[in-house]
């Protein structure tokens, strides 16, 4: 029986508050959110927090923002929670430091079907790209950007009226379900790890 999964979730924009939501919806137990520093905006530089961070707090989840991934003040506090996953969507890339930390590992979603796209803005790639279909790609993270092995992957249509916009919206939903479906599959302790092939 593997332990109980304690959960570390790690994003900052909009789209990853759909899959911070279905975890805590499905009563996961997510320890911390990790998210970038509070930014200064508008005309007067009102400090404004970003939507992952005010989705932990509507749900009372301890935030850490850290400025340096590698500081050993924010690497010992992150030790502290004792986290055996971590869960990507949406943030910076990690120190191997932070990602190689938990027992079971870290896993990123990606917005495409790796090993397509891999990098920034693949979202707007496949439609300046003018491809019909991409998807989103659940995988545990390793040294190079987005080579992971795959766990799960979900393909959705591209129609000829998509923008990013649209487009985006329907891959944070879809997202949501397969960071839910791989966190299931992580706590039943049967889950694929197929290693990428090679990129095309």
């Amino acid at each position: 029986m593997m332990n109980p999964l304690r959960i570390i979730f790690m994003g900052t924009p909009e789209f990853a508050v759909s899959s911070l939501e279905i975890l805590v919806e499905a009563k996961f137990q997510v320890v911390a959110v990790i998210t970038a520093p509070d930014k200064p905006q508008g005309r007067g530089q009102k400090l404004t927090f970003s939507p992952v961070k005010e989705c932990a707090l509507k749900h009372n989840i301890p935030v850490l923002q850290p400025a340096n991934l590698k500081s050993p003040d924010f690497l010992a506090e992150l030790k502290s929670y004792n986290a055996n996953l971590q869960i990507v969507v949406a943030f910076r890339m990690l120190p191997e430091v932070v990602w190689s930390m938990p027992a079971i590992g870290t896993f990123n979603l990606h917005a495409s079907l790796l090993p397509q796209y891999r990098g920034a803005a693949p979202i707007n790639w496949a439609i300046i790209n003018g491809e019909t279909e991409t998807g989103v790609t659940t995988f545990f993270l390793k040294h190079e950007i987005d080579t992971g092995s795959i766990i799960f992957q979900e393909k959705e249509s591209i129609y000829e009226n998509d923008t990013v916009g649209t487009l985006y919206e329907r891959l944070m939903k879809k997202g949501a379900q397969l960071v839910l479906k791989t966190v299931r599959a992580i706590e039943t302790g049967i889950y694929p790890s197929l290693p990428q092939p090679t990129a095309v």
